[in-house]
C-alpha cells in the first residue's frame, strides 16, 4: 500500500472569510433586483405612438395591499409593473402580473414591497 500524502487544512478564519463572502454577494445578488410598479388608468389607454400602455396617475389611487396579497385589482386603477413612462405620462412594456421576487417600488420612488429573504412580495393565502 503506498503512503498517504498529508492532508491540508484550511484554518479556521480562512474558511469562515471563504463562507462570509459568499454569503455577502448572495445577499447582494438578491437585494439588488427591483421593478417598478406604476398605478394606471385601466380607462385611459395610450393611443397613437405609445400604444398598448395606460396613463399613470397618482399612487394614492392604487392599493397597496394588491400588491402584498399578490392580487390584481379589476377596478379602475391597478399596479402595472415593470416597463417605462413615456414623456407622454404613459407606462408601457409592463405586465399586470406582479414579480415573484424581489423589491417593488413605485413610480414615485416609495418601496411597496421589500421581497424578503427567500420570498417574494407576496404573501400566502
Amino acid at each position: 500500500m503506498p503512503p498517504q500524502e498529508p492532508t491540508r487544512r484550511l484554518s479556521s478564519r480562512a474558511v469562515k472569510v471563504g463562507m462570509v463572502s459568499a454569503l455577502s454577494l448572495t445577499l447582494v445578488a438578491c437585494g439588488s433586483k427591483s421593478t417598478t410598479a406604476w398605478c394606471v388608468d385601466r380607462y385611459a389607454p395610450a393611443v397613437g405612438k405609445t400604444k398598448g400602455g395606460y396613463k399613470v396617475v397618482s399612487d394614492s389611487l392604487c392599493n397597496t395591499r394588491d400588491i402584498d396579497n399578490g392580487t390584481i385589482s379589476y377596478g379602475r386603477y391597478f399596479w402595472y409593473y415593470g416597463g417605462k413612462r413615456d414623456s407622454n405620462g404613459y407606462a408601457t412594456g409592463g405586465t399586470s402580473f406582479g414579480p415573484s421576487k424581489g423589491k417593488i417600488k413605485s413610480g414615485s420612488g416609495h418601496t411597496l414591497s421589500r421581497g424578503g429573504f427567500g420570498g417574494g412580495g407576496k404573501s400566502g393565502g
